[in-house]
């Protein structure tokens, strides 16, 4: 079973094989949503090259999705800033299906139903690979932070709330 299980491609795996982009396919058993922390920690990925995907939507109604390091929190007003809207607000757990195409714990930032503007944490900068959700809960893509930001046509940004 876990043979056949390998096969089964995502739409993030597709996206980057269509582009002809190397990844690793990192699985891990899981039945529900966790934490991206502990993805890293159940792929054996290094936490902080791990990046969980969060679609926020602004005033304006329009979606944005950011790539973040799965220990970090999202700053909202730096979030808007970097996307020039008045304020971002999380798009509710229920929506995320019918916005993207993937549920929670295995939303990927490539793939989604629409491309959306992508914006990736400049943490992300420091490493030669990161981690990101393959698009279903128990697969985890790593992939050059280079093809990732061609191939999602992300901008690096800061983001990221501040530790106090």
């Amino acid at each position: 079973m876990a043979k056949k299980e390998k096969e089964i491609k995502t739409n993030a795996m597709r996206m980057l094989d269509k582009h002809n982009i190397s990844y690793k396919v990192l699985q891990y058993e899981c039945e529900e949503f966790i934490d991206g922390v502990h993805t890293a920690q159940a792929t054996g990925a290094p936490p902080e090259q791990s990046f969980k995907t969060l679609v926020l939507q602004g005033k304006s109604r329009q979606y944005y999705v950011f790539a973040l390091p799965v220990a970090a929190e999202v700053d909202l007003k730096e979030a808007a800033k970097v996307v020039g809207e008045k304020s971002l607000e999380m798009v509710p757990v229920k929506e995320i299906m019918a916005v993207t195409g993937y549920v929670r714990g295995g939303c990927s930032p490539l793939g989604m139903k629409k491309q959306y503007p992508v914006f990736l944490g400049k943490e992300a900068l420091e490493f030669e690979e990161l981690y990101i959700s393959g698009g279903r809960i128990g697969t985890t893509l790593c992939l050059k932070t280079a093809d990732f930001l061609e191939v999602s046509k992300a901008r690096a940004a800061e983001f990221t709330a501040k530790k106090p």
